[in-house]
């Protein structure tokens, strides 16, 4: 993997085995207003399996306003991309205060089998393409601390060449009636998701709580690569500590400073969350879930996860189910 990939950020984002793509071209004139939401059914036939989308919408010409229910509204311009990370309904437009329509009632197929909108008044142009990330998993901890709304200018990217490259590149197939590249455009949204959290873990700055703070410090944040690229490893503070060359002493401070919680805490407490999607989405018997979450026992297993949630794991899956 190039450069522009090798840091604590990235790393972490790759243990949550992210996929996605381009798959709608829209050119709006002004004035124009739409509320839309990236679906998964709509996501699926890119990328089978997603269970969580995060929506972005790369600006390619003119301007438009991102309004999300609650937050401020963002300006987004030529040569910006703007993310959701939560997938929220979002209204976008020409102008604040103009009514919304579904986009979802303006997609239509192009004569190349595409997905485009082609809505507005007749003024002022807005050309953006529509992609989306996609994961397998219902919770991420990087995921579940962005904020709802993220906005990355390319030209202060550090993955500028890389990211306008792929955007033309991709924008020029869908225009050619193709879809760029599966692997191309998953690693473009990952590049993306990977320079919107560099700028907002920047912007925080001493602000970053949890696992955001954690994740903007090299050390730590490669530590915490290492434990959600393989969860059921045998770690220990020892082990993770010469991974990211510190002494133990040094690293148990600097995790648990910025982190919140000392490392075995949080390996054990991802472990049994770990295990509880497990135990509702697969079919995996208990001890086999504890195997796969790290514990060498199906007795340790059992007790872990009575001391952390109160109850045994079958009696978990069978409230669930």
């Amino acid at each position: 993997m190039s450069n522009e990939l090798s840091d604590p950020i990235s790393d972490a984002l790759r243990s949550v085995r992210l996929a996605g793509g381009l798959f709608l071209d829209s050119r709006f004139t002004a004035p124009w207003c739409v509320a839309a939401q990236i679906g998964i059914s709509e996501c699926t036939p890119f990328v089978p399996g997603l269970v969580q989308a995060i929506g972005y919408h790369v600006v390619l010409e003119g301007r438009m306003w991102v309004v999300v229910e609650g937050e401020s509204p963002v300006d987004v311009r030529a040569g910006e991309i703007v993310l959701l990370p939560r997938n929220d309904t979002h209204v976008m437009s020409s102008g604040l205060g103009l009514a919304p329509i579904r986009s979802v009632d303006l997609i239509r197929s192009a004569s190349n089998g595409l997905l485009e909108i082609r809505h507005g008044g007749g003024n002022e142009p807005t050309h953006l393409v529509c992609g989306f990330l996609g994961t397998e998993e219902k919770f991420n901890p990087l995921l579940a601390a962005l904020p709802r709304v993220l906005k990355v200018d390319i030209a202060s990217a550090t993955s500028r060449d890389w990211i306008e490259t792929s955007v033309r590149f991709a924008a020029q197939e869908l225009v050619r009636g193709r879809l760029a590249s599966s692997s191309v455009m998953s690693r473009l949204s990952e590049v993306l998701l990977v320079e919107a959290v560099r700028a907002y873990t920047s912007e925080l700055g001493d602000k970053a709580q949890g696992w955001l703070r954690g994740l903007a410090d090299a050390r730590i944040g490669r530590a915490l690569a290492l434990i959600h690229a393989n969860l059921a490893a045998p770690w220990t503070a020892d082990a993770l500590a010469r991974e990211v060359a510190l002494s133990r002493s040094v690293f148990m401070e600097r995790f648990t400073g910025l982190v919140g919680v000392p490392p075995i805490r949080y390996l054990a407490t991802w472990r049994l969350n770990t295990a509880k999607r497990h135990l509702v989405e697969t079919p995996m018997g208990v001890p086999q879930v504890g195997a796969a979450v790290g514990y060498e026992s199906e007795e340790g297993f059992r007790r872990a996860f009575r001391r952390e949630f109160g109850m045994s794991p079958a009696d978990w899956r069978n409230r669930m189910r």
